[in-house]
């Protein structure tokens, strides 16, 4: 058999990719139906019994269907069908506040900000905490330490600058990730 591959000039890998195929269906550039495809008239089962029960979520009406034995599918399968023919309702959502922007403070030292990052000084990495005004985003004070924990971000929050914080508490966002998530959203005291 080798021999005959040769004289034919195909490769031996060729040859036994073509038996692996033999007698199968040829499966490139085409989607190929499966046996567990939806066909039309499931799909359009599923779009009648939801008119029928249109106040019923997706997961729901597959049970239902599933137990009036109209069609046994999945719930995703459902949520598909449904999607594709433009009839799934929204669910009641909250208006998104994205991009809308933070709602800028309208005088100094209404929000205070405090960020943390790394400064490589002379090969050491040190912590720079700057606590900053949201109005003027001027550095009201900062410090570097070979440490930031909470704690001592609490520390640095309760400094020397505290005498410019007005009489109002107002919230504080801040944008230092983990090392600040306590301090996140926090009245100033």
């Amino acid at each position: 058999m080798c021999q005959l591959i040769r004289w034919i000039g195909i490769s031996q890998s060729k040859f036994n990719e073509w038996r692996t195929r033999y007698g199968k269906v040829n499966e490139h550039n085409a989607w190929i139906p499966r046996d567990t495809w939806l066909e039309e008239w499931e799909k359009e089962a599923i779009l009648a019994y939801y008119e029928e029960y249109p106040l019923e979520g997706y997961r729901r009406l597959t049970f239902m269907m599933l137990d009036a034995n109209i069609v046994a599918v999945s719930p995703s399968s459902v949520y598909r069908v449904l999607v594709n023919a433009g009839v799934m309702r929204e669910w009641n959502r909250k208006p998104s506040k994205k991009g809308t922007g933070f709602v800028q403070p309208l005088i100094p030292y209404e929000h205070w900000h405090i960020d943390v990052s790394y400064l490589n000084i002379g090969g050491t990495f040190y912590y720079l905490c700057a606590v900053l005004d949201g109005y003027s985003r001027q550095i009201v004070h900062w410090e570097i330490r070979e440490t930031m924990k909470e704690t001592e971000v609490e520390i640095i929050k309760a400094g020397k600058y505290s005498s410019l914080l007005p009489s109002k508490p107002a919230r504080r966002p801040t944008n230092c990730g983990g090392i600040c998530r306590a301090l996140q959203h926090e009245t100033i005291t």
